[in-house]
């Protein structure tokens, strides 16, 4: 008789929510593997969680553990309270973590604690930015890791040098391009169709930017917002700003900030928009990733990223808090289009799988 293997995913916010979507579907083809679906309940309104089960056929969770808002510390700390007992229960054979959430590092830590072998997706990125607490997750969870499943080069070299052993560390690509890929059904000639986001807000292709903002480093500082918010006051005098808000980035904005803010979308919306902008402007780490598959121009809002691989493909600039560079790349934009890129190698929509095959040894 086939011993079937359990395998416990954790998820708690958006990018884990669009990241585990393929990797779920993939594990489904697969009948020795029993996937444990946990929610921690780090991003738990509807427009930052429910939606996108609905929308990317996620299955309802078999645990939603409810944590809520709080301090890294104490999140991370009420994540890990409610895990133990849950895998206790289900005693699992793998536990999956994805990207550098409080969740990501809470389930890792609290599987070690347990003796139960961790996959880490998303492994071996690096910002060398320790004030961001991403960073923090995400170099604890790698060394706490068995299987290290890394979306480009770099990445194998950042874990080398950290000393990780190498027949730990898997180069398997990017699975948030499965997730695109996934939506590629609805994607033609770099347009979203089956969404009326647009017409909706009367844009027409090319005639706007979108705007994404949340960071601690940007959003926090009233002083540092208000700088920002006057760059885009500038850039909204040459072409209109569409700004999805987060809700943390919600509370500290003014009241009005003179651009077009629409509350969070699901991912089809977002898609929809990002796809047919002019270019984005955002502190999104996924962001980066996914413009430059739509290869679409994108200003990161920071000095650093852990994306080097899309500076390289020459879609993404940093520009930091700079409102001279920022300007100035704005109009370069609007003065001279995109140059046709390749996709990377192993962007081809087969990290899930190649993961499951991995993992199902």
């Amino acid at each position: 008789m086939t011993h079937v293997k359990k395998f416990m995913i954790i998820v708690g916010a958006r990018p884990n929510f669009i990241k585990g979507a393929p990797l779920l579907q993939e594990i489904a083809k697969y009948q020795n593997i029993k996937p444990v679906l946990v929610h921690t309940g780090q991003h738990y309104d509807y427009k930052m969680s429910q939606i996108f089960f609905q929308e990317l056929a996620i299955p309802q969770p078999d645990y939603n553990l409810g944590v809520g808002s709080a301090s890294h510390a104490t999140q991370t700390a009420k994540i890990m309270l409610a895990l133990e007992p849950v895998m206790l229960e289900e005693k699992p054979d793998l536990v999956i973590v994805v990207g550098d959430v409080n969740s990501t590092l809470a389930g890792a830590l609290t599987a070690v604690k347990l003796q139960i072998p961790v996959a880490h997706i998303e492994a071996g990125l690096r910002s060398f930015d320790m004030a961001m607490p991403e960073e923090i997750n995400r170099r604890l969870t790698d060394h706490l890791s068995d299987f290290l499943f890394v979306s480009e080069d770099i990445g194998v070299k950042n874990l080398s040098r950290e000393g990780i052993v190498r027949n730990k560390i898997y180069l398997v690509g990017d699975i948030l391009i499965d997730a695109l890929q996934n939506e590629k059904r609805k994607v033609k000639n770099g347009k979203v169709k089956n969404t009326k986001i647009l017409s909706k807000f009367k844009l027409e292709p090319k005639s706007y930017a979108v705007l994404t903002l949340h960071r601690p480093a940007n959003v926090d500082n009233p002083k540092t917002l208000k700088k920002l918010l006057k760059i885009f006051a500038i850039i909204q005098k040459r072409v209109p700003i569409i700004f999805p808000v987060h809700p943390r980035t919600q509370k500290k904005l003014p009241p009005d900030t003179g651009l077009t803010c629409l509350a969070p979308l699901g991912y089809p919306d977002f898609l929809s928009l990002i796809s047919q902008a002019k270019f984005v402007l955002t502190d999104s780490g996924g962001l980066q990733t996914e413009t430059t598959f739509l290869k679409i121009p994108c200003l990161t809002l920071r000095e650093t990223t852990e994306k080097p691989l899309t500076v390289e493909q020459g879609t993404n600039i940093l520009c930091g808090q700079n409102q001279k560079k920022i300007i100035q790349e704005v109009d370069k934009i609007l003065n001279n289009p995109l140059k046709i890129i390749q996709s990377p190698k192993l962007w081809n929509g087969k990290t899930a799988q190649r993961i499951v095959k991995i993992l199902n040894y």
